[in-house]
């Protein structure tokens, strides 16, 4: 490391943007779409890029990022291997939390509820939607397994290349989707002095209405 370079000076001041009560969406996913659209707009490198957080048995936690894919009926859905070190810790914790850090823009969105699978069907459109390369390598990954070295990820992916060369490949069953239906929804905007604007909703899951708040910074 540069002996110039000291971690704690490292800051930035955030000046780029405010959110105020009146400029919200009533819904969170509305509002979700607006800032998600205006990333888009601002050229966010991997915009769809989220951190996935989740815990395992002993409520150890872990986090990784994860592509977000599409947003149905207000859930959050991404694919993955249903065998990974992932899918281990959302077995045994059905609640995650998603986060977007959009540091162009000076935004942050924290996502957290309940995640489950979606529904086999969207798996099958979603799987074969891809490049094909991604779907041969779905095959030949047994993902979070130790393995010895690289080697064995590229002779399993020339095997499972030659075994479907001639024919469409088939969405393997340990492979698949999840959606995090979420129960709060914070959203955060940088501002000066370190004063950031947050907004929370919140839902109320016995009549699904979300209610609004601002929690200091």
């Amino acid at each position: 490391m540069n002996k110039e370079l000291h971690i704690e000076d490292i800051r930035t001041d955030y000046r780029l943007g405010e959110l105020n009560e009146n400029q919200l969406e009533s819904d969170p996913i509305s509002q979700f779409e607006r800032w998600f659209a205006e990333a888009i707009d601002a050229g966010v490198v991997e915009v769809n890029a989220m951190t996935l957080a989740t815990t395992d048995a002993d409520g150890s936690p872990d986090a990784r990022i994860v592509l977000l894919k599409d947003i149905e009926n207000g859930a959050f859905v991404f694919y993955t291997n249903y065998n990974s070190q992932k899918a281990r810790e959302i077995e045994a914790n059905h609640r995650a939390c998603l986060v977007f850090f959009w540091p162009a823009l000076q935004r942050q969105i924290r996502v957290r509820g309940a995640i489950e699978k979606v529904d086999e069907y969207s798996s099958e459109a979603y799987f074969h939607s891809r490049p094909i390369g991604s779907q041969l390598g779905a095959w030949a990954s047994p993902q979070s397994d130790v393995i010895a070295n690289r080697t064995v990820l590229e002779e399993n992916l020339k095997r499972v290349f030659e075994k479907y060369k001639d024919q469409n490949v088939p969405k393997p069953p340990h492979w698949g989707g999840y959606k995090v239906v979420p129960s709060a929804i914070e959203f955060w905007q940088g501002r000066q002095n370190r004063l950031h604007d947050r907004i929370l909703y919140t839902r109320d899951v016995t009549n699904n209405v979300w209610t609004i708040d601002r929690l200091a910074p």
